[in-house]
């Protein structure tokens, strides 16, 4: 879906999460972003299975991409090419949760913002100018459809400690 308005074209990009994964989706602002990250997520968790993509947004405008899963590394990619916003990087991940990750890419020195980390749908809001392309905000699962009860919150609490996230 697009619109436009006044030279601005407005688009929902909606994006695929393959099976299994979660995304992590932010703003950087350096050729060396693509390697640091990959620092920050080989070192954060053992094991981590990921691909990520940067849009360089000067000199060639190339997507550099770093990984050590195929299938992540290519849909990064066609994420980062679907977006096409300057300076957005596009993270998949498998065995790991973006909590395990999220405090690493935030410390990368050339991290601007994180937009989303998810494996619910998403969709990307972008503006298109005569320049580039922006990321405007993200839509991130589904809106609410209530407010929790006492049941409800039993069950969270609960499922926090099953899954060891609270003692």
């Amino acid at each position: 879906m697009s619109m436009s308005s006044g030279g601005t074209r407005i688009e929902v990009v909606d994006v695929s999460i393959p099976e299994g994964a979660n995304i992590i989706i932010g703003h950087a602002h350096f050729i060396k972003t693509v390697e640091d990250l990959y620092e920050a997520l080989v070192t954060s968790v053992p094991n981590i299975r990921f691909g990520l993509a940067f849009c360089e947004a000067s000199q060639k405008r190339l997507i550099r991409h770093e990984g050590n899963d195929e299938e992540l590394r290519k849909a990064a990619i066609e994420t980062a090419k679907k977006i096409g916003a300057g300076h957005l990087f596009v993270i998949y991940i498998r065995d790991a949760w973006p909590i395990n990750v999220l405090n690493a890419i935030k410390n990368v020195q050339e991290v601007v913002t994180i937009y989303a980390a998810t494996a619910n749908p998403l969709q990307v809001i972008v503006a298109e100018t005569n320049q580039g392309r922006a990321v405007l905000g993200v839509v991130d699962g589904y809106t609410p459809l209530g407010v929790e009860g006492d049941e409800d919150i039993a069950e969270r609490r609960s499922f926090l400690r099953k899954i060891g996230y609270k003692k």
